[in-house]
């Protein structure tokens, strides 16, 4: 499994699939500057590689990566992967078995896909928050279990389905919808 780094549905839904004995690999922005191979808490147990995924040698390299991966778990807003060459029409092409994970708030289309959001948003488009005690809620309803756990089942059922057609696809996870 690549994950590329994000906050915290897409680790957590990499957590989940290594502790389920997944292999993964968190892919994280080349900087320049010194970070933390560890990725904290939800790091635990995977490996890591930084990559500068707008040159030609982090291309290439990502690319092959993907060649031998299962999964993608893409965490980046609509369009950032395309723009980069790296969509799903092209990672696919190279690996057809490959399933293409996009974890966002809003969806890959539609009026908000394109902004940023935040738990709190999604609980609060939903409804979700006035079930709750008038109390500011913790991170896990959107981020946690609309978001990185659900991507964790729709990767599963995923895999469970190439076992059948021999074929990767894209699962589009948006965080509202989990809610």
């Amino acid at each position: 499994v690549l994950e590329l780094a994000g906050l915290a549905p897409s680790p957590y839904c990499g957590l989940i699939l290594q502790q389920h004995g997944a292999d993964v690999i968190r892919v994280d922005k080349h900087t320049g500057s010194p970070k933390d191979p560890s990725g904290g808490a939800m790091g635990t147990g995977k490996k890591s590689v930084a990559l500068n995924l707008k040159s030609k040698g982090g291309k290439e390299t990502f690319v092959r990566l993907c060649k031998g991966a299962d999964v993608l778990i893409d965490c980046y807003r609509p369009g950032v992967m395309e723009k980069l060459g790296l969509g799903p029409e092209v990672l696919l092409a190279e690996n057809p078995r490959l399933i293409y994970a996009r974890l966002t708030g809003w969806g890959q289309d539609g009026p908000l896909a394109v902004t940023a959001g935040h738990d709190i948003n999604y609980i609060s488009l939903t409804g979700a928050i006035a079930a709750g005690n008038n109390s500011f809620p913790a991170n896990l309803l959107g981020d946690f279990a609309g978001g990185g756990m659900l991507c964790a089942l729709g990767i599963m059922m995923a895999v469970y389905e190439r076992s059948e057609s021999g074929l990767g696809q894209v699962i589009d996870v948006a965080m509202v919808d989990g809610v």
